[in-house]
């Protein structure tokens, strides 16, 4: 049998060509099977995948359970069962490819802790998206990307690829594709639209990526623009660290209570729809979620039955 860091690499590969697996996912899948792979040849050295046994995996959750990186951070709960998927969907993968080794069914995953649910109020949304300072280049274009993100629900990373010629101002919608290669429409706000166009008059370029990095002052960012190309102008994209960052930072300048991240804003953009009487499977599919199930999640949070119940029974015992 081919050395197990072969047949990971083919695993990779496979993701990422017929899977068609974001970066984002394969990043992951490379660290969770990497490190089962280091685990393996020094724990176990000398066997290959094949031998395997489920006493092997309790010995190397127990590895994760204790694994501490330089800089004497733990292994969260959570993302141990990410280890464990990932090398279930390895092991899933040889045996389609008619491989004798462990069977995943055998390998169970613990129940996960519950995380609540981070979203913003009506309110509170409307104290972040006040935050950018529009009298500048960098201030407007955040303006922008605060309102797209509560507007269409995006995740991060479907923010940052956007493209220029991808977004229709006129219509007011565009299409995404999203995880596990789902395509859907998504939807702007007519505030989203304006906030949107400004920041585009504002950029004297031509580059096509929808977010770029800019300086400060709209002198320096007319200079520094015309150095580069519509080409290099590609370079210039924002990160999905890049984005988290300014939503960081006009949180704590909102003062608001909750720290939201830009996946809180998504969700605040499904409760959003749902506490205002949409439809749980349109949410669903402006979401783009596979399953109905993911969507539910933000029903106990938005359903008025609920409040009206406790409002008419609790404290008349």
């Amino acid at each position: 049998m081919e050395p197990t860091e072969n047949l990971i690499k083919e695993f990779l590969e496979y993701l990422e060509i017929e899977r068609n697996c974001s970066k984002l996912t394969l990043r992951d899948y490379r660290t969770y099977l990497g490190r089962f792979s280091t685990w393996f040849s020094s724990t176990l050295p000398g066997k290959t995948i094949k031998d395997l046994t489920l006493a092997d995996v309790k010995k190397y959750r127990v590895f994760l359970a204790n694994f501490t990186d330089p800089a004497g951070l733990t292994l969260k709960r959570v993302t141990q069962n990410y280890y464990v998927i990932a090398l279930r969907s390895f092991l899933k993968w040889l045996i389609k490819n008619d491989y004798e080794v462990l069977s995943p069914e055998k390998i169970d995953l613990p129940r996960a802790e519950s995380r609540s649910l981070k979203f913003l109020t009506s309110e509170q949304v409307e104290r972040l998206l006040g935050q950018p300072d529009i009298s500048t280049p960098v201030g407007m274009r955040d303006k922008a990307i605060l309102e797209v993100l509560f507007s269409t629900g995006l995740r991060v990373s479907e923010l940052v690829s956007l493209s220029r010629s991808q977004v229709n101002l006129d219509s007011r919608e565009f299409g995404v594709i999203g995880k596990g290669g789902r395509s859907r429409i998504v939807f702007l706000s007519e505030k989203a639209v304006e906030w949107l166009d400004r920041y585009l008059k504002m950029r004297p370029d031509d580059w096509e990526p929808l977010f770029v990095r800019l300086k400060k002052k709209k002198e320096n960012v007319e200079e520094e623009m015309k150095q580069f190309s519509k080409t290099e102008g590609a370079k210039q994209r924002l990160t999905c660290r890049t984005i988290q960052r300014l939503v960081e930072k006009y949180c704590r300048k909102a003062k608001l209570p909750v720290k939201i991240t830009p996946h809180g804003i998504r969700h605040s953009f499904a409760t959003d729809l749902l506490a205002a009487g949409a439809d749980i499977r349109s949410v669903q599919e402006m979401l783009g979620h596979k399953n109905i199930a993911t969507t539910q999640i933000y029903t106990h949070v938005t359903n008025p039955q609920l409040r009206a119940i406790h409002e008419k029974y609790h404290g008349k015992g």
